[in-house]
């Protein structure tokens, strides 16, 4: 039986500054977007897309309620990667069971990026 679900594809952060966060995102992860226009912009990181969309309302607040992690090698490398290219803290790196290690930042637009480093998840 064919599964109905596929897994993640995609996380999108919303923007009122699309040319900003573009170059910002390039940056933080280093890595050019592979779609380019001025009502979305997509960048393929390992495999997923990162999309950043136009907000027409930027006094919406952001929300805490659902978190995307995106994998990493180096938890501690990685969170420091990405308060140097000017995020902040949101969570500082956490050990969450055995081996699997979460943090998170805030973008400069308050969208919230998770990353995980858990060497048990694989690919299918």
């Amino acid at each position: 039986m064919k599964k109905q679900f596929l897994g993640l594809r995609t996380t999108i952060y919303k923007t009122n500054e699309l040319a900003k966060a573009k170059k910002w995102y390039s940056k933080a992860f280093e890595t050019s977007p592979y779609f380019d226009e001025d009502f979305y912009v997509g960048f393929n990181i390992g495999g997923f897309e990162l999309g950043l969309l136009p907000e027409t309302d930027s006094s919406a607040s952001k929300t805490d309620n659902v978190l995307s992690y995106w994998g990493v090698d180096d938890i501690n490398k990685s969170f420091s990667h990405l308060l140097e290219a000017g995020a902040v803290v949101h969570e500082k790196p956490t050990n969450v069971g055995g081996e699997l290690w979460v943090a998170s930042v805030k973008d400069p637009w308050g969208n919230v990026i998770g990353i995980i480093y858990n060497p048990a998840f694989k690919l299918e």
